[in-house]
């Protein structure tokens, strides 16, 4: 996208966001082919994040309960024995996901614990050789999401706290220093750059969200030769920022954005409750208006939500989980038109709610949040407004300019009728459909 281009006396504004480019890595590509291959996660705007691992036996903490001292090592990983997946069913998974409107879903492949949910030739500490699910979640999990036409992303952590060729936790280097023993750091690297391999050989997923970069730099993991071994399987694959400069998109985690994010693609990543993975003591779950405000804000802002859920250790998830995600995609199913394949809406001050806009800018769309009602106002458009509807239903809205004068370009306010009856329960939509290409006046008023 490109950044909009005001012209003070005309107004006109130029569809596409021109914001700085986001990490090194876009710098290193010819700009054209990551634009190409980034489209479909721009297009997306909704996956589904689930963290699954055998910290769901006990519900506690993933990997940072043993860091934190919270629990020993070795009692961490006797959780392996709890893990059993009796009731795993990926087509279900995959059909909630479908449902909730999600167009792409990333799981863990392996978190900080070194323990891989997949079948990995490199060692035996897997799911499927030391627990009793003896089998591989993530094969029959992309399976049932392709049937779908829902893209793949693979989780992966590039620390690994169980292997005893890393150097310790959180660069405490408790085992040893890198400067020290580098055969030893050379090992660990092999082995982490070899389940990557298999992850990207095998299951050839279309995106990589790496975690724990912060412990080292670019050149200690070797990030661009990282980048090219997935690319090598998969050249339209798509990797996150958290590869020490070498990713293509942003992730903000729980926190929101107050104005956009300065990137060309970005995700906020984000708990239905107030963990990650299956806790059960943690009930505090987010409503479903909650969840979909939160969404739709991070759109408007030219993002994507990557919403995540937890599964227990049997292979079910909470009905609470459920429950948000049908929700969410039965307020997609209505008002999905002003969510998919739009792009971020109209600058802060027009309007006092979240916006997007058409790919043509010739709709614009507002959100209202709650059970608004009465009259709302947009300022500074200079388009004439040939309709409103309400998405959803086949309501029409009355609307009216008011303060403009005949000698100024300078536009008036356009004041819109919005009855109650017309009413989202969560957020109400409403599209303005425009003359032509949007342009807005972004001057301060006065003599023209």
């Amino acid at each position: 996208m490109k950044k909009i281009h005001y012209n003070l006396i005309s107004g006109m504004v130029f569809l596409f966001l021109l914001l700085p480019q986001f990490s090194p890595a876009q710098n290193k590509i010819e700009p054209r082919d990551i634009e190409e291959k980034m489209q479909w996660f721009s297009d997306a705007k909704l996956g589904i994040f689930i963290h699954t691992g055998i910290y769901a036996v006990k519900g506690i903490g993933e990997s940072w309960s043993f860091h934190n001292k919270h629990i020993s090592h070795a009692d961490y990983m006797k959780q392996l024995s709890g893990f059993t997946l009796k009731n795993y069913n990926p087509a279900f998974w995959a059909d909630l996901i479908k449902e909730s409107g999600a167009r792409y879903a990333v799981i863990t492949t392996k978190h900080h614990d070194g323990v891989a949910m997949y079948d990995t030739k490199l060692n035996n500490r897997s799911i499927v050789k030391a627990t009793p699910a003896k089998r591989d979640m993530i094969q029959p999990f992309y399976d049932e999401l392709r049937k779908r036409n829902i893209k793949c992303g693979a989780y992966f952590s590039l620390i690994d706290w169980s292997d005893n060729n890393y150097p310790g936790f959180l660069k405490d280097s408790s085992r040893y220093k890198i400067e020290n023993d580098y055969v030893r750091w050379n090992n660990f690297r092999g082995f982490f750059q070899g389940q990557i391999k298999e992850i990207a050989q095998n299951l050839k997923p279309d995106l990589w969200w790496f975690d724990g970069d912060w412990e080292h730099n670019a050149e200690e993991w070797e990030s661009q030769k990282v980048r090219n071994i997935i690319l090598a399987s998969n050249p339209k694959a798509i990797i996150n920022g958290r590869l020490q400069g070498w990713g293509d998109y942003d992730t903000p985690e729980q926190n929101f954005p107050v104005s956009r994010p300065k990137y060309n693609w970005w995700e906020l990543c984000m708990t239905t409750n107030e963990s990650w993975g299956y806790q059960q003591d943690d009930t505090i779950w987010k409503t479903p208006y909650e969840v979909i405000t939160i969404f739709v804000d991070a759109v408007s802002n030219g993002g994507n939500l990557l919403l995540d859920m937890g599964p227990k250790a049997d292979g079910t998830i909470p009905e609470e989980q459920i429950l948000v995600l049908k929700e969410l995609g039965a307020w997609n199913k209505k008002n999905g038109e002003a969510i998919f394949n739009t792009v971020g809406g109209i600058p802060q001050g027009h309007f006092y709610g979240p916006t997007t806009l058409s790919k043509d800018s010739t709709c614009l769309y507002l959100f209202l949040h709650g059970k608004t009602s009465g009259t709302i106002m947009l300022k500074g458009l200079v388009n004439k407004i040939e309709g409103i509807t309400v998405l959803g239903t086949n309501a029409k809205l009355n609307f009216k300019v008011v303060g403009k004068i005949s000698w100024s370009s300078v536009p008036g306010l356009v004041y819109i009728d919005v009855p109650e009856y017309v009413n989202d329960k969560y957020v109400t939509v409403l599209k303005l459909k425009l003359d032509k290409p949007i342009r807005l006046y972004r001057g301060h008023g006065g003599f023209y």
